[in-house]
């Protein structure tokens, strides 16, 4: 609750000037509905408010009372709200309150809002920053597999092509042997045997070579992504592709 600049001041009527001893030293204190007052020797200082934490800490003067107060800064459930929030500053008798004791009004209610809020608007903020996992795709280690991941590495690099497609040729040009060799057509006999699931010459592999995959001719991924790059770039799609290419 936002402090205000005006406080009030004691009259100058005798009932609001008669002094109430508490302890030994002499600060006179009144009842919550009269008003707080100090021994001669006290300053007559303007209240001092200041703002903390979400509450307000307000510091007494002469005349004032913690109905006064509450009054002033609009505390739900006046002074006796007032009172409970600040027992144990003010002791055992509300209607006691010296100059320069400090109170904290709108406490408890700032403890609330100020501590939790934060603490939600935090945790949805990690919820929203951090990105979920993906999941890794795994994949068997057989001819199926080894189309589909390639598909995969394709799809991230623009390379297009179908399963139907891809293990077509391959089936044609392999039956399926990831270490299938050619080594008697015009490739073989000019030293650059057509290897691999798709038959791939090394010039070729090497030329077509897709990143991020293994660069073993003979890997399957890597064989197949290579040559269906080069099928894109010579037939449009390995799809295309329906004999030897």
């Amino acid at each position: 609750m936002p402090a205000k600049g005006k406080h009030r001041r004691p009259k100058s009527s005798p009932l609001t000037r008669r002094l109430v001893a508490a302890g030994t030293g002499g600060a006179a204190l009144a009842l919550p509905m009269i008003g707080a007052t100090t021994a001669q020797a006290a300053p007559n200082v303007a209240p001092a408010v200041t703002a903390k934490a979400g509450a307000v800490t307000y510091a007494v003067v002469a005349g004032d009372s913690l109905s006064s107060i509450a009054r002033e800064h609009g505390v739900s459930g006046g002074w006796k709200k007032l009172y409970e929030d600040n027992r144990k500053a003010v002791g055992a008798d509300p209607s006691l309150i010296r100059p320069g004791l400090t109170l904290t009004i709108g406490a408890k209610a700032a403890v609330v809002r100020t501590a939790a809020a934060p603490e939600r608007a935090d945790r949805s903020a990690e919820r929203k920053a951090a990105p979920v996992a993906a999941k890794a795709a795994t994949y068997p280690d057989n001819l199926d597999g080894w189309i589909r991941e390639a598909l995969d590495v394709m799809a991230t690099h623009g390379i297009p092509g179908s399963y139907e497609g891809i293990h077509r040729n391959i089936m044609r040009e392999s039956s399926g042997n990831p270490f299938a060799i050619n080594n008697w057509d015009i490739n073989a006999v000019n030293g650059t045997p057509s290897k691999g699931l798709l038959q791939v010459i090394a010039p070729t592999f090497e030329a077509y070579h897709v990143p991020g995959t293994s660069t073993d001719l003979y890997d399957p991924v890597a064989n197949i992504t290579a040559a269906c790059n080069y099928a894109a770039d010579r037939y449009g799609s390995i799809d295309n592709v329906n004999g030897p290419y």
